[in-house]
């Protein structure tokens, strides 16, 4: 047997409580001066930009504000605010956020210095040079966009989601803090924290799954099942918060090596056509990819299960992969989520439209260890209808 495989991410990772303290230092490590910090907008209106300038103030750094992200990004915001770092002379990106901050943030190194448009560089190594040096700070365990090559962006013309996918978008530092995670509301840590499950398990069944990447992505599991539930429910438990964002990490590393599978091709269309958040979408379709999926991942299923907590040691191979399924059913519904696609507003009678969409994700498809076909999607949604 022959084992080949290579393995990527961000070019460095600092974790630990408090790190977020040093950021000066970070920033002037890649040697810059004048850094765009990228922000989600709820974030800057709850006064995280306080935070920001006691850490720049620190050591007398001059930093330019970018607070207009919103959830599911659309791809002018990524222009905008390439335009403020050009006009601004900025010589550093950082992302401050959820994905969404991160993946603006990335998008615009790269758009910045390479004078293109956004839309010029979506797809795969479209991106025709380095970016501004990029430093990613997660505030929510659900993305890994910190770890990842990717941005993906709402195209409000096409009705749909689009990702930007480059090497040159790996950042050069991310920086994960726990502490930073401790005022995530419970709605949206229940449905991050299984985004990140989603990265896990899809990361760990995917096609090009290598040993490496199947390391991290099962340890990722073991760290999400065992500690959302307490995050959810116990917001201010730092333990459980730093384990979770470390679970986090390891799925997008995942991610960037192996790649994810249908459920994300399959909710795309749900953010891009309904605007469902990228998190919620994932955690619905979850469960029904999954069983989908059952018959050409019995084993990895097993595992899943076992690193889940099930206790699997007098079952089937079968039956223990068909408890993988149930157990992430119960941590969705421990966490508190009971959306379904009919409790969403979405009829039946979009299924094929859905489908059809789904299809034109042609990457998460490819990785995915079923062939799906557009009738398959329409069974898969309504499944989780």
């Amino acid at each position: 047997m022959s084992t080949v495989f290579s393995f990527t991410g961000a070019k460095k990772i600092v974790f630990g409580r408090d790190s977020f303290k040093q950021l000066g230092e970070h920033i002037k490590e890649l040697g810059a001066k004048k850094p765009l910090i990228v922000v989600d907008k709820n974030l800057a209106e709850a006064g995280f930009l306080q935070k920001i300038n006691d850490v720049c103030d620190a050591i007398k750094l001059k930093y330019i504000p970018y607070d207009r992200v919103v959830a599911e990004p659309p791809l002018e915001l990524a222009d905008e605010a390439a335009e403020v770092a050009r006009k601004e002379k900025a010589d550093c990106v950082v992302g401050i956020g959820g994905g969404s901050a991160m993946d603006v943030a990335k998008a615009v190194a790269v758009i910045a210095a390479n004078k293109g448009k956004a839309k010029d560089y979506l797809g795969l190594n479209n991106v025709p040079g380095p970016g501004l040096p990029k430093i990613m700070i997660p505030t929510t365990a659900g993305t890994g966009s910190e770890v990842t090559f990717t941005s993906v962006f709402l195209r409000k013309d096409l009705n749909k989601k689009e990702g930007m996918n480059s090497p040159y978008l790996y950042p050069e530092l991310a920086l994960l803090d726990p502490i930073l995670t401790l005022t995530v509301p419970p709605a949206v840590t229940a449905t991050t924290g299984v985004d990140a499950l989603c990265h896990a398990v899809e990361s760990y069944i995917s096609i090009n799954a290598s040993p490496m990447s199947e390391m991290v992505s099962l340890e990722a599991i073991g760290l999400i099942a065992e500690n959302l539930r307490t995050c959810v429910h116990d917001g201010l438990n730092i333990d459980a918060r730093e384990n979770m964002l470390l679970g986090s990490l390891y799925a997008g590393l995942g991610l960037a090596n192996a790649g994810v599978t249908a459920v994300h091709s399959l909710s795309y269309p749900l953010g891009g056509r309904f605007g469902i958040p990228h998190g919620l979408a994932n955690t619905i379709l979850l469960p029904a990819v999954m069983r989908f999926n059952l018959p050409g991942t019995i084993e990895k299923c097993a595992m899943i299960a076992d690193v889940m907590g099930e206790y699997v040691d007098d079952l089937s191979l079968r039956d223990a992969a068909q408890l993988a399924v149930g157990a992430i059913e119960d941590l969705i519904l421990d966490c508190n989520i009971y959306d379904s696609l009919e409790t969403l507003g979405i009829s039946p009678e979009d299924f094929p439209e859905l489908a059809e969409v789904a299809m034109t994700v042609a990457r998460p498809l490819a990785n995915n260890p079923r062939k799906v076909t557009a009738a398959d999607a329409i069974e898969i949604y309504e499944d989780a209808y």
